[in-house]
């Protein structure tokens, strides 16, 4: 007898269905394992911060650039091209913090590199700490610690996760810079004290004496090999991205007479006991890749299954752009011996790690605005404040409306701190008087915008310049009303570079992932600052920093 087709299948389903769901559930199940990966565990993670890094220098130098280094993370990795700090005041103890902490200063209390302590009625600065000694020097450079930082960090959460197992070591220039990057569990902080020493150090809050390692590397003489001319690193006539060498918009380094290449001061070449200089030329980048690379020898990072992080800031780019300005044939140039450093270190993980163990990301504590100088002469709108004509005024305004000028305890950060109990004592209301300061201020040349501390409490803002600097207000530590300047307009001398404000040329940072368990690709969808740490967080499958409000950027994450 003959069945027909469609008999036989509807037969054929009819007496098998147990294979056919366990079919269906093996192929489900197959689907969810290609989709769904816990975590990755790249033997090491290597996290570096460009001091003032904007991010159209990855651009605008892109034709001088190496195969291997910035062009290696971009053409390799992943690029966020539409990456911003969401808050203010942009600067690079708030920058630092912000990174590894994945929040802004509204959460973790980093609100500048100096700020106004309401307690004690004093300055103070983001990782001073009296109650630590310095570690390899005489001077008072190692007393510090994180104990300002409010949160964990993503550093933290690894040592956590593996029961303190896991290793961090963190490397700067500046002690912020290797401090708030570490956290709070750091194995070591390592940053350099200039000066007439020229010595890396650290403080007894991670250790008693310096590792031998460290003591050799201090005497080995590599820190004064590189006390010698700066010469730039290819013929300057090919330098056309940025502008002339001799302008009147650069500083200049003692005895020079004109900003120009080569630079070779005395302080430079001859004085045994400066080292300070180091800072203000690509050289002191290179030494600090220097050191990083012996740490990543000596401490054996990255040697067994272990997680280990290494926290690496390039902070000579900040000081070059201070001096000379974005615009500059030094920022340049500071930039392509930078791309050669990234190219040693980048070797050197392929070599002691190995190339498919470890992830790096790169990104910068803040941006940088252009010469106000410079701009105007190019007919922008830019300029510079005179907040000594502002004192003078406001200060004949308090005290008409008022009776006294005490009533205004501190200026910083572009913020007013206001005596409370002075208001108090006038019998008047703290949030009436922000409004009315508020309002005198706006009549002032060079200021754009003014908020008051009852704004940043009342309101949730989502947007714009109030969300910008909403994220960077701190209830217990910021002021009572809070001064934008208008675009192009800063406080500083008339020649070099600064940061500090909302702006988007403050604001505007690269943002770069390489290596195991990242994308190859780009986006240009926003992505902020505070998306870095929840990102690597998520990539190593360990508990966020507790005070995260960042999200991961789920393109950058493999699947």
């Amino acid at each position: 007898m003959r069945i027909k087709p469609l008999l036989f299948l509807i037969l054929l389903l009819a007496f098998s269905p147990s294979m056919s769901n366990a079919q269906r559930k093996s192929k489900s199940m197959s689907k969810k394992s290609e989709n769904t990966q816990l975590m990755t565990r790249p033997k090491l993670v290597v996290g570096i911060v460009v001091d003032q890094m904007r991010y159209d220098y990855l651009t605008r130098f892109w034709g001088h650039y190496g195969d291997g280094g910035f062009k290696r993370l971009v053409n390799e990795g992943f690029n966020c091209k539409n990456n911003h700090f969401n808050y203010a005041p942009t600067s690079t103890g708030p920058g630092h913090a912000s990174v590894y902490t994945g929040t802004t200063p509204a959460t973790h209390g980093i609100i500048g590199n100096d700020w106004y302590d309401k307690a004690s009625g004093t300055e103070v600065y983001c990782a001073s700490d009296s109650t630590y000694l310095s570690v390899g020097t005489a001077s008072d450079a190692g007393k510090m610690s994180p104990h300002r930082l409010n949160v964990s960090t993503v550093t933290d959460e690894l040592r956590l996760h593996t029961e303190m197992r896991s290793k961090t070591i963190a490397v700067a220039l500046k002690d912020r810079g290797a401090i708030l990057p570490g956290g709070h569990t750091a194995n070591a902080a390592y940053w350099f004290s200039g000066e007439d020493e020229g010595q890396w150090v650290s403080s007894t809050y991670y250790m008693n004496t310096l590792p031998k390692w460290v003591d050799d590397f201090n005497a080995s003489g590599v820190i004064k090999s590189y006390k010698k001319p700066w010469t730039t690193l290819k013929d300057i006539a090919s330098y056309v991205e940025s502008g002339p060498d001799n302008n009147p918009y650069e500083g200049l380094f003692e005895t020079e007479t004109t900003p120009t290449f080569p630079h070779d001061t005395p302080n430079m070449v001859n004085k045994n006991l400066d080292f300070e200089i180091l800072k203000y030329t690509p050289y002191g980048n290179s030494l600090t890749t220097d050191f990083a690379l012996k740490a990543l020898e000596a401490e054996r990072l990255g040697d067994d299954g272990i997680t280990d992080f290494l926290a690496i800031s390039f902070s000579s780019t900040d000081y070059v752009g201070h001096k000379f300005g974005v615009n500059s044939k030094e920022i340049q140039d500071t930039y392509l011996h930078l791309d050669k450093d990234l190219e040693r270190l980048l070797n050197a993980l392929d070599k002691k790690v190995g190339k498919d163990a470890y992830t790096v990301f790169l990104t910068a504590d803040h941006g940088a605005i252009d010469v106000p100088g410079y701009l105007k002469a190019q007919k922008i709108p830019a300029g510079y404040m005179n907040w000594d004509v502002i004192k003078a005024e406001f200060g004949e305004f308090l005290q008409f409306t008022y009776g006294t000028t005490d009533i205004v305890k501190n200026f910083s950060n572009y913020q007013f701190f206001l005596d409370h109990k002075i208001i108090k004592n006038l019998d008047l209301k703290v949030g009436e008087v922000q409004k009315v300061l508020a309002r005198e201020l706006l009549n002032y040349k060079g200021i754009d915008r003014v908020y008051t501390g009852e704004q940043m409490l009342q309101n949730n803002y989502t947007s714009g310049i109030p969300y910008i600097l909403q994220n960077g207000y701190h209830q217990k530590r910021s002021g009572d009303i809070l001064v934008v300047l208008q675009p192009g307009t800063i406080t500083y001398p008339e020649t070099g570079s600064t940061h500090g404000s909302p702006q988007i040329y403050d604001t505007h940072v690269p943002l770069l992932f390489y290596g195991t368990g990242i994308r190859k690709g780009s986006t240009v969808e926003r992505t902020e600052i505070p998306d870095i740490a929840p990102t690597i967080a998520s990539l190593l499958g360990i508990a966020f920093p507790n005070g995260s409000t960042g999200t991961p950027i789920l393109k950058v994450l493999e699947k």
